[in-house]
């Protein structure tokens, strides 16, 4: 096997578990109590959207997976082993697309692979190439990012985070910004992605339309401090319609029960 099929072939996903964690921060009078005690166990493969009000937690527990912070107290565990910092086991998308303006799209998928020891330059762009064409931006490879549009960055984006061929995506609202058809169209993308790559993947998100037509399961995060009430296992069929009226009519059943907790979710 070559070096870049060994690249490109999909890794065993990861299992994720989080146990007993809580985070503070310093607030202007006194600790802010952010996390309290939060345990969720994500399966190899499995799509888990996080569902919540803003504020309740939900993108500190993301960085907190992600290794960007550090609990006050419990532990994270990827496949067993401790969490203590970033790796490339553990990729981010965040609601900003985040890119270098100074790279074109080619360039800005290239940078997670730079640091790859068994990779040529001629490999890492030709891993490149094949993640800017899974996103559907093969034709935009020398674009800089200010000729992009939104939605065409966001997949920039999500081609930059898959390219390290990571077992766990870890996606903080990375479709908040996008105008709704522009979101409609990447909700078929990312589930065909999933169905090919089949990533461990975390969703961070207040939409619960948006959950209920990605995930195979939502858990939903009390405000304040944020902790782990309820779940919902997702077992329609794939690909979802966001405006499909079993989506629909699932996104009024978990809004109810989001309000009971005292959290708003947009729908």
């Amino acid at each position: 096997m070559t070096e870049v099929s060994q690249e490109l072939a999909p890794v065993s996903p990861s299992k994720l578990t989080v146990r007993g964690v809580s985070k503070s921060f310093p607030g202007r009078s006194g600790t802010v109590l952010a996390l309290d005690e939060v345990d969720l166990e994500v399966s190899e493969g499995e799509f888990v959207c996080i569902l919540g009000a803003s504020g309740c937690g939900k993108s500190t527990l993301l960085s907190l997976v992600a290794g960007l912070d550090a609990a006050d107290k419990g532990e994270i565990l990827t496949d067993g082993r401790p969490v203590v910092g970033p790796g490339r086991d553990r990729m981010v998308m965040f609601q900003d697309a985040a890119l270098f303006p100074w790279r074109t799209a080619m360039g800005n998928v290239l940078f997670g692979l730079e640091l790859k020891p068994n990779l040529d330059r001629a490999a890492r762009r030709e891993v490149a190439t094949y993640y800017l064409g899974l996103v559907g931006l093969s034709r935009f490879a020398g674009a800089s990012i200010h000729e992009l549009s939104g939605g065409m960055r966001q997949r920039v984006a999500l081609a930059r985070a898959l390219a390290p061929n990571p077992s766990v995506l870890l996606m903080d609202e990375p479709f908040a910004a996008l105008d709704a058809m522009t979101r409609e169209k990447l909700y078929g993308d990312l589930q065909e992605i999933w169905r090919k790559r089949r990533k461990t993947i975390v969703f961070v998100t207040h939409n619960v339309r948006e959950a209920c037509v990605l995930a195979d399961r939502v858990v939903l995060m009390t405000p304040h401090p944020g902790r782990m009430r309820s779940s919902f296992d997702i077992e329609l069929p794939r690909p979802r319609d966001i405006n499909a009226e079993n989506i629909a009519a699932l996104a009024r059943r978990i809004s109810k029960k989001l309000e009971a907790m005292g959290g708003e979710g947009s729908t």
